[in-house]
């Protein structure tokens, strides 16, 4: 997985404006994932994936918004499969296994919120 970090705020502190997509582009054969905000009290992170590529089954100690702004998905939660595709949000549960899989390319903001 490739990444990068940065603040909500351009380079001189100032707000911007700025396309989702434009923030991760997509790799071929690759997970791209770029943190936009990071505080002790949440983070949020943009990812691409290739199709087919994913994310292995893991257990989180916080509630995640997984927000998709292209593309299609499996979301596997507790090993039950759900589609998420475009303009589609759902809450992964904390404490619950999940994975995700990408059907076609696919980008995504995870909202997590630790408390």
């Amino acid at each position: 997985m490739t990444g990068s970090e940065q603040d909500a705020a351009g380079a001189d502190g100032v707000p911007e404006v700025r396309r989702l997509a434009d923030l991760v582009p997509y790799q071929e054969g690759a997970v791209v994932s770029r943190t936009v905000i990071k505080r002790p009290t949440g983070t949020v992170t943009l990812f691409a994936f290739d199709q087919g590529e994913g994310l292995s089954e893991h257990t989180a100690p916080y509630d995640a918004l997984v927000q998709v702004f292209d593309g299609e998905a499996e979301v596997r939660i507790d090993g039950v499969p759900y589609t998420v595709a475009a303009g589609e949000m759902m809450v992964m549960p904390a404490g619950h296994p999940h994975a995700l899989k990408a059907l076609t390319r696919f980008q995504m903001m995870l909202v997590m919120v630790r408390s």
